[in-house]
């Protein structure tokens, strides 16, 4: 039954991949690298389950948290397209920056 689940999770993965290379849009492509991600977070908590290793539960928590954490990064990099955030805040209360 989890053996199922786990092709099941991969063959998302391959359609995901698919987005990833053809999406119009960046934000697109963004969405499916994140949803990735979750996949991998269910997959190693799969692997886990069936290895009888619950250990493996730590690591996608973990995973799942840098997976968060990098997507709200990329998102805010490509919206000011900068990484400074101080300049990013200054132009943000300015009204400076653009949204397109």
């Amino acid at each position: 039954m989890f053996e199922i689940c786990l092709i099941i999770l991969l063959l998302s993965t391959l359609v995901l991949l698919y987005r990833v290379y053809l999406g119009p849009t960046l934000y697109d492509r963004v969405i499916a690298v994140n949803s990735i991600g979750t996949l991998a977070v269910l997959i190693i908590g799969v692997v886990g389950f069936l290895t009888e290793r619950p250990d493996f539960l730590d690591i996608a928590l973990l995973y799942a948290l840098m997976n968060f954490i990098g997507t709200v990064a990329v998102l805010k990099f490509f919206r000011y397209k900068m990484v400074d955030t101080a300049k990013a805040q200054l132009t943000e209360t300015a009204g400076l920056y653009d949204d397109t």
